[in-house]
């Protein structure tokens, strides 16, 4: 699939200067604007008392998939579809590596190495009185389980990734975590009866990948018939093509705008569990991205293939941390460091992809 970029060539070169900036002024919104940004925090969707979807975030990410989905081509869709090898990839690390790379990773970071530097307990939801690097690893595993189902197809659009099959892996990966992520939860927290979060789930792949796509779908039929391929190319997608990184900006503005006093209330906490995090990371898609090439995969298919594991659905972890163990536990800001380092690394990772886009064959 081509994507034109030539109109986001600013955006692209200085994406992670404006990550950055939107980063700080986040913090800093909500430092001087406290009333307002309480209010659209509190503009959410709750399930069982917890926030699951916000809706000024539900609104910005519409924006910003949107754009990617009205280019998806159908038809090329389809044929991904034949080439199953990159789809059981991302199965067998998302599923198979990932969540037990990173109970091993957090428990040996958070629970040996940086052990005397997180000292405390704290109580949870249930009234149970637990160590909080406990509560951190916790925190780290709900994150693992969580294999990225929305910003991915972000980061495969950057890295000029095949979009169709990108599509195709959100889709199968969406289905099996509404099957696995209380089963792998239970058994890695160790949470007896842990409830699945089918509601929050649904509502994210619901609100953040089926209404985009289904919106990209119909819109490109009906100005394909109405306008034709090259209006559609030429005009239609040369104005649209910045509005998927603009909405990226603005979405982080909003997110540490709402997580800004927690972040800065804990900086040398966030800085101790960012490592393993980070750390975490960075193996998973190393492991896919190698992978990908001893099977051979283009480019075009390598990249989304080590970007679905690498990035996780933190929405969904900080929901269901927030369900579990109450909003002011230490699982909960486990999982918003998870947001914190998710785009400067994804978008670092990204770099590197299309650094190395000629390790691989392309299509």
């Amino acid at each position: 699939m081509s994507i034109d970029t030539k109109s986001m060539s600013l955006f692209e070169r200085k994406l992670t200067l404006w990550v950055a900036l939107c980063i700080v002024g986040g913090i800093g919104l909500g430092k001087i604007a406290p009333n307002l940004t309480r209010t659209l925090d509190s503009m959410s969707i709750m399930v069982n008392g917890a926030p699951v979807v916000s809706v000024p975030i539900a609104i910005c990410l519409f924006f910003m998939m949107y754009p990617i989905m009205v280019k998806i081509d159908f038809g090329e869709m389809v044929k991904a579809s034949e080439n199953l090898k990159p789809v059981i990839l991302t199965l067998v690390v998302n599923w198979g590596i990932k969540p037990f790379t990173m109970f091993g990773i957090a428990t040996l970071f958070l629970g040996v190495f940086f052990k005397d530097l997180l000292p405390g307990t704290e109580m949870i939801k249930e009234g149970t009185e637990v160590e909080l690097y406990r509560s951190y690893i916790s925190g780290a595993i709900l994150l693992g389980i969580a294999p990225c189902t929305a910003m991915v197809l972000v980061w495969s659009f950057l890295a000029k990734g095949n979009q169709g099959l990108t599509l195709i892996m959100v889709a199968v990966n969406s289905l099996l975590m509404i099957a696995l992520y209380g089963i792998l939860g239970r058994w890695l927290l160790g949470v007896n009866q842990m409830p699945v979060p089918w509601q929050a789930l649904l509502l994210s792949v619901s609100l953040y990948v089926a209404l985009p796509l289904v919106g990209g779908y119909f819109s490109r039929k009906w100005i394909l018939q109405a306008k034709g391929q090259e209006w559609f190319n030429e005009k239609f997608l040369h104005y649209l093509t910045p509005v998927s990184i603009a909405a990226l900006l603005v979405t982080l503005v909003l997110l540490f705008s709402f997580k800004g006093e927690t972040i800065l209330q804990n900086p040398m906490t966030i800085f101790w569990i960012a490592i393993p995090l980070t750390l975490q990371t960075i193996l998973i898609f190393a492991i896919t991205y190698l992978a990908a090439k001893l099977l051979n995969f283009t480019y075009e298919d390598a990249a989304p293939s080590a970007m679905i594991g690498a990035s996780n659905h933190f929405e969904v972890a900080i929901a269901t941390a927030v369900i579990l163990f109450g909003q002011s536990s230490g699982v909960v800001l486990a999982t918003v460091v998870g947001l914190l380092i998710e785009v400067p690394l994804m978008l670092m990772l990204v770099s590197f992809c299309k650094k190395t886009a000629h390790w691989f064959p392309r299509s």
